[in-house]
């Protein structure tokens, strides 16, 4: 069999992604200034490339399969995969403006333009994204009808309506309104970003977290598609454990139907009787929202707690 291409985000999806394939593998390893990723599995090459590119890389078959925000799928408007949501890299896509005007949405702000006749600009990375979402304000449809924006790139010119314009943004998108632009459509975490540059948030265009995703021509395949699913389990596997801690102590045989009254909202906790035949073990796993709530609780019905955080937590035989 080829071994399956799977290609990773450098930037700011980097370190996280890295840190949950230490967590679903045994050994992953890179040389310095290297784009070249090693697993401890030989039937999987590994390569790490800017999220933006990754969307078009997965649907082109140029890779198998690969992790990249949903945004940067949405982006590019390609057919591909959705395997896994990762639960990491969590952003919004804003729109936003100055905070000394009183609009309170993108579309508030376009219809006054389109009354004084004056031609709006936006600054953003997310082109096609930008251009979607201000093609469906109502003042813009009322107005303009299907003419699409104008997309103005160094190389590039593309759309019919030149009195709206989306001006590809190279970074530090918050820094360009009022002077260069009236309003953004950007990334943010926390929105403090926006704040300190004086902008107010007035649409949540997309919500993102990193996603695996997968050629749908390589997961039909009969040669590659089951070390896909491999990967993917692996990763959700992991995903999951993040979400949980491994519990296990003793308890006395007359406290065991408390113990297990606590347990009662788990899944089958492993009960094992112990060479004393008045004491039991108890294994099992919580949710961390769990841990203050219910350990103090088993810690004194019992002897002998640990907790650890599980590497993963596999749905075997799926």
């Amino acid at each position: 069999m080829d071994p399956v291409r799977f290609v990773i985000p450098k930037g700011s999806l980097e370190q996280a992604t890295f840190k949950l394939l230490g967590q679903a593998w045994a050994r992953v390893t890179r040389k310095e200034r290297s784009y070249h990723v090693y697993l401890d599995d030989p039937d999987i090459q590994v390569k790490m490339m800017r999220p933006q590119e990754i969307p078009t890389l997965v649907a082109d078959g140029l890779y198998d399969i690969g992790i990249t925000g949903i945004d940067w799928v949405r982006e590019a408007s390609v057919r591909v995969a959705e395997m896994a949501d990762l639960e990491y890299g969590r952003i919004r896509l804003v729109a936003a403006f100055p905070d000394s005007l009183p609009h309170r949405s993108l579309d508030q702000m376009l219809s006054q333009y389109i009354s004084q006749k004056r031609i709006f600009r936006v600054s953003s990375e997310y082109l096609t994204t930008a251009s979607s979402f201000i093609k469906g304000c109502p003042s813009y449809a009322d107005a303009y009808g299907d003419a699409d924006p104008l997309i103005v790139t160094p190389w590039l010119r593309r759309g019919d309506n030149e009195m709206v314009q989306i001006l590809l943004s190279f970074g530090a998108t918050e820094a360009k309104p009022p002077d260069d632009v009236d309003a953004i459509i950007d990334v943010t975490e926390t929105g403090t970003t926006l704040v300190q540059n004086k902008l107010q948030i007035a649409d949540t265009v997309m919500t993102s977290s990193a996603r695996l995703i997968a050629n749908p021509q390589s997961l039909a395949d009969d040669t590659k598609s089951q070390k896909m699913r491999d990967i993917a389990s692996l990763l959700t596997g992991a995903v999951h454990a993040r979400k949980h801690l491994h519990i296990y102590f003793n308890v006395r045989k007359e406290n065991l139907g408390d113990v297990l009254e606590q347990l009662s909202s788990l899944k089958r906790p492993t009960v094992s009787p112990l060479s004393d035949p008045n004491w039991y073990a108890i294994n099992t796993i919580i949710r961390k929202e769990e841990y203050h709530s219910l350990v103090p609780r088993l810690s004194r019905m019992g002897q002998g707690l640990v907790v650890h955080e599980p590497r993963q937590i596999l749905n075997m035989g799926q």
